[in-house]
Formats: C-alpha cells, structure tokens, sequence
C-alpha cells in the first residue's frame, strides 16, 4: 500500500503509476474492502497519511479537512460545537468485517448517506469544494466555501459518489448543521404487513410533523436492534428531531395518526440515538459472514413488492429504510443479481449495488446497477477526460454515475 503524505506526493504516485502503465486501487482507509467488483490492480493508494481539519469555523457552518483524517476525529470536533453532518454517513466496518478508522475522503468519495438521506440529502449535496489528483497526476480545485450555480460539468457533484474511479480526493470542505437538541422515536408495532408499514410511513411523512427517520424492521431482525428491547415483533420506527417543546407537540400528533395502524409506544432520547445508530450501520447483517448483502434504492411504494415477490423465489431477509425506499437485504445463498434486477425492473427501476459477497460470488455478479446505454457512454467520456490511461479502480467502474 502506497501512502502519500502530501498532495505533491499523491501526484508524483499517480504520474509514475500512468507513465509506467500501473493500475490503482484508491481507498482512505480501506473499511470499505470488498466493495465493487474485484480486479487485479498494481499498487493500492491510501489517502490516511492526508490528515488534519483545515479550516472550520462553527459559526458559518462550514468546514474544510484533508481526505485523510478520520470521520471519528471530524465528529468530535462538531460534537464540540453541537454542529454535525446531517447525511449520517453509515460505517461500513460491520457489514464489511473490517477494522481501521473511517476516513472522511472515504465518505464524500463512496457518498455515504444515511437514514437523514431521504430528507436531508446525501453526502454529495453537503459538499461544496474538493481538492483532488486526476489520472493524468495534475492537482484540480473544484467550489469553494458556498453554493454557487454552475455550467457544465460540476466536479465536486461528480467525485462524491465515484468511488475512486475518477480521482484521488486530498481535501473536502462541506457544510453542517446544528445537533437537534431533542430525539424522539414513534414505534408502531405489530404490522407484519410490509405493504401495511410502508402505508404507515407514508402516511406519517404526509403529515407536517418532520419526521427525519422512518423505517419498518421485520420481526426477523427486531431482536438484533437496541439489544432486544423494542417491543416484540416487527416495529415501524419514526423519528422527530428539533426543540423540545416542539418534538412534543409533533409526536403528539403523529402518535395520533398512527394509533390507527397499531399499538403505538415511545422512545426516548438516549434509546432512539442508539437506534438510529443501529439502522444507520445495518446492524442486524454485521454477522461476520459472506452471505450476498445488497443495498437496494427504488420508489418507497415499490419496494415491499420486490420483497414479497422475491420471497417466493429465493431465502431473503430484509429491513427498510427512507420509507421503504431503501431496502437492506441479505440473501441466504446466492446473490441472485438477475432475479433481483428482473423484479426491480418490472416494479418500475432502481438501483441494487452487492455490498458484500464472497470473492467467487462477486466475481459473477455485476455489483453496481448496469448503466442505460447513454448514461454508460457519458461515464466512458468523463473517465477518459480525468483519467485517460484508465488507471483509477476499474472494479468500480460501472458505478461511477
């Protein structure tokens, strides 16, 4: 492993890499090991030897940090203002079965997002200016400190999500947001009916109430959450964030509503950050074992029928975030990359991306969603402008728009 301890030297890597014709591996810290197909490549670059908080100050609710350092350290130093990132990037090392600390390069470049996503957005819309070494060995500077409209191709948007694929990322600067100062959780229990839970969340985010997490955990996972101590049975989770005074009057509110669909309890706020933490991490499938894992995003309406209808096919095990629009699911044996994709296609598309495989499972499976023609075509285009001679991590190069 190659570790660069400045920005010249990254480049000075990437140059010799592309004159000798090397292939490259980029990674922060490498949590994210498995990830992607795998390819025999020549060196891996690491991005850990890049560290430190470059520029942050708490009361413009901006801050700049080389790719390196990692996510814990950037987290305690917002923690210490009460500020954080509101996409919640998810850690990777459960699931993964990997140790090492997370690196906040690692975040931007794999937009890692977590239950706040689907009304906070992801990790690429909190990023404002990047820093990064192309294949060519050339240092690029893309935004700033602030929003601004952009012509053309926007290359912060591009390099969050590419997972290395694009560019070797040296430094971020992105915005935060102020901790909410109160958590609450609404559990509804008993609704065995997927289809009956994702009716239950939508109707709740229809409500003005602001609910910032909604997720239906499927009595087969229940006991792998908050150490068993929801209610027994399946429990669809919504979470109210903000002042005190108003997270009360809301969960009133919705407590209401919901009280329709089933028993309805409470979470308080030690017991709900807990359990966000867990849905965030997708604790229940951090077991220890190479069972296929996807990550499966498509409409919140469609996603409890991909699951009944792949129930009568192949063994699954499932649990929903952002609505239902995001389905956590581990296979019992094969992957079935064909059938799942059949079935996303025919409930009106998505995207399933195989997280986690055995090396011969992954190395049968496409694990990023096919791109369409065009989309695949643009790809191959801005590839070949930001990294000519192919070098950058072709394992992942199907995912990279």
């Amino acid at each position: 492993m190659l570790i660069p301890n400045s920005e010249a030297d990254a480049a000075y890597v990437i140059r010799t890499a592309a004159a000798e014709n090397k292939t490259l591996a980029l990674c922060g810290n490498n949590t994210r090991s498995g990830f992607g197909n795998a390819v025999e490549t020549t060196d891996v670059v690491s991005s850990r030897g890049l560290t430190g908080i470059v520029d942050y100050e708490p009361a413009e609710m901006v801050m700049t940090v080389k790719a390196g350092t990692p996510v814990a350290e950037v987290e305690a130093a917002l923690a210490a203002n009460r500020q954080m990132m509101s996409f919640e990037p998810m850690d990777h090392r459960g699931i993964m079965g990997t140790t090492g600390e997370p690196t906040i390069g690692g975040v931007f470049a794999a937009n890692v997002s977590g239950p706040r996503r689907f009304v906070s957005g992801a990790a690429r819309d909190s990023l404002l200016g990047i820093r990064f070494v192309n294949g060519r060995g050339e240092v690029i500077r893309a935004g700033g400190r602030v929003m601004k409209n952009v012509t053309g191709l926007d290359l912060v948007k591009l390099l969050a999500g590419s997972q290395g694929t694009l560019g070797f990322l040296t430094e971020v600067t992105f915005r935060v947001l102020p901790v909410p100062p109160v958590v609450e959780t609404i559990v509804i229990s008993g609704l065995w009916d997927d289809a009956l839970a994702a009716k239950a969340m939508a109707a709740a985010m229809a409500m003005p109430v602001e609910v910032s997490g909604a997720a239906h955990l499927p009595a087969s996972v229940i006991g792998r959450f908050l150490r068993g101590s929801l209610p027994d049975g399946e429990a669809t989770v919504l979470r109210l964030e903000g002042l005190a005074a108003s997270v009360s009057v809301r969960a009133e509110k919705l407590k209401a509503v919901m009280e329709a669909f089933g028993p309805v309890s409470r979470l308080g706020m030690e017991d709900s950050q807990a359990l966000w933490r867990e849905i965030r991490d997708v604790q229940p499938y951090a077991d220890g074992t190479e069972r296929p894992l996807w990550c499966v995003s498509v409409a919140p309406s469609a996603g409890h029928q991909i699951v009944a209808a792949l129930r009568l096919e192949a063994g699954v095990d499932v649990f929903y975030d952002w609505q239902g629009g995001l389905i956590w699911m581990r296979m019992e044996a094969d992957p079935e990359a064909e059938l799942l994709r059949r079935y996303i296609r025919a409930l009106g598309g998505g995207h399933a991306t195989l997280v986690r495989a055995s090396d011969t499972a992954r190395a049968g499976t496409a694990a990023f969603e096919p791109l369409p023609d065009a989309v695949a075509a643009l790809s191959a285009r801005v590839k070949q402008k930001l990294d000519p001679a192919g070098i950058f991590s072709p394992g992942k190069m199907a995912g990279i728009l």
